[in-house]
């Protein structure tokens, strides 16, 4: 192994959060910067999701999903940012010291000032879902099954059942019919969709694809390749209900049931994981627990837009850069408190010496709402209330909550952040 290299900032992850994240932090002054990405090219899942719907947020204009990566490739060439690809991290130690290996350097140690965990998320398989039945082929998650479709030219089935109204599964069954499959069903566990509506009624509407709420696949059928899955109806508690069993033929079936930020990496570098996201507890700067290891991205939350990602990226890799020049995050937190709907926040607490004109706090709700208030109290004193026609998990809220609030609530112990009737 060669010698220990000198990192000011080492990125975990070549896509979208993790370029946005070096450039912020090149363009916030830090030079020595290093990418660590596994595969072969930078730009992450955004490879395969060769659809539009990207950009329109943050370049004011739709883009396919490698339009938008490439948008990030080129501004990490300009600015001469260094990365290195094949490469797999293999740990983190507390004190910044990250261990990986590729083809070319063979193993090595890398000693940073800050690092910043950009990993991403990944599908969860069949087996965390426990679907009975036999191990046929034609089961693939919906990401697996965009990259067959898309970047190799293989299609999976020729009639197809999803299982979940996540993004990926609602674009997989527009793929998939595009591509001459009949998609019977698109089937979801709750009473409401995962996705974005705009997904719903460009991807299911548009072509008359069935979506059966408050439904799921309670088995497989199938010797050497899926014959048919049948669905159920379920009840309140989300359990099968007897005798509304349904059977539909099909050799493939796609599962879009979740996706789980990629953070053994974290976890044995000791930063603390947040029960509901999955992702790290963060304060107002995106810094972990850890002193000087920042998130951002989907293996911090999982995101809807990519656009969003990317801003909260970029904010990363300046207040890194901030760290590594020399800036210390000191100063009392003030807790978030998710209540009433609101399912959680990132961050978890905010330092207001930390913020310049206001900190952005991103939740999502747990249920779909119609006509609440959203409220926000500093301890007992309420200092927002704003009506929303509509909230719903698939969608993430953003919330500005501006420095003059801080320091018109001295004293203030926490900040609730609640849906009120």
């Amino acid at each position: 192994m060669k010698s220990m290299k000198q990192i000011d900032i080492v990125i975990i992850g070549g896509g979208p959060a993790g370029m946005a994240a070096a450039v912020g932090a090149k363009e916030a002054g830090c030079d020595n910067i290093l990418i660590l990405e596994r595969d072969t090219m930078l730009g992450g899942i955004l490879n395969q999701c060769i659809h539009n719907g990207f950009g329109l947020h943050m370049f004011k204009e739709e883009l396919t999903g490698p339009e938008y990566a490439q948008r990030y490739m080129d501004q990490v060439e300009a600015l001469a940012i260094p990365y290195k690809l094949n490469t797999m991290v293999l740990d983190i130690s507390p004190d910044k010291v990250v261990t990986a290996v590729n083809p070319e350097d063979g193993l090595m140690q890398i000693q940073a000032k800050a690092v910043i965990l950009a990993m991403g998320c990944r599908e969860r398989p069949r087996g965390a879902i426990n679907i009975e039945g036999t191990r046929c082929a034609g089961i693939y998650t919906a990401g697996t099954a965009q990259k067959y479709v898309n970047m190799n030219g293989y299609m999976p089935g020729k009639e197809v059942v999803v299982l979940g109204s996540g993004d990926i599964g609602l674009i997989m069954a527009r793929r998939m019919t595009l591509e001459g499959a009949k998609v019977k069903a698109v089937v979801e566990l709750m009473p409401y969709s995962g996705g974005l509506k705009r997904n719903i009624a460009q991807c299911l509407d548009d072509y008359d694809i069935p979506l059966h709420y408050s439904h799921t696949v309670t088995n497989i059928k199938g010797r050497e390749r899926v014959e048919s899955v049948t669905i159920a109806k379920v009840d309140a508690s989300l359990r099968p209900i007897p005798g509304t069993e349904q059977e539909i033929p099909c050799d493939t079936l796609l599962l879009s049931v979740g996706l789980l930020p990629e953070n053994e990496l974290s976890q044995s570098a000791g930063v603390e994981l947040s029960p509901i996201t999955g992702g790290p507890v963060v304060n107002e700067s995106l810094e972990t627990e850890l002193d000087g290891v920042f998130a951002c991205g989907n293996v911090l939350h999982v995101h809807d837009l990519v656009d969003y990602v990317s801003e909260e990226s970029y904010a990363a890799g300046q207040n890194a850069a901030a760290y590594a020049t020399g800036r210390q995050f000191t100063g009392d937190r003030i807790p978030l408190r998710p209540r009433d709907g609101v399912r959680y926040t990132v961050p978890s607490a905010i330092n207001p010496d930390n913020i310049d004109k206001f900190a952005i706090v991103r939740f999502r709700v747990d249920n779909i709402y119609r006509d609440r208030d959203l409220a926000v109290y500093f301890g007992e004193n309420r200092v927002m209330k704003k009506r929303k026609q509509i909230l719903a998990p698939g969608e993430m809220e953003t919330l500005r909550i501006p420095k003059s609030w801080f320091e018109e609530n001295t004293g203030c112990d926490a900040i609730t952040i609640r849906l009120e009737a």
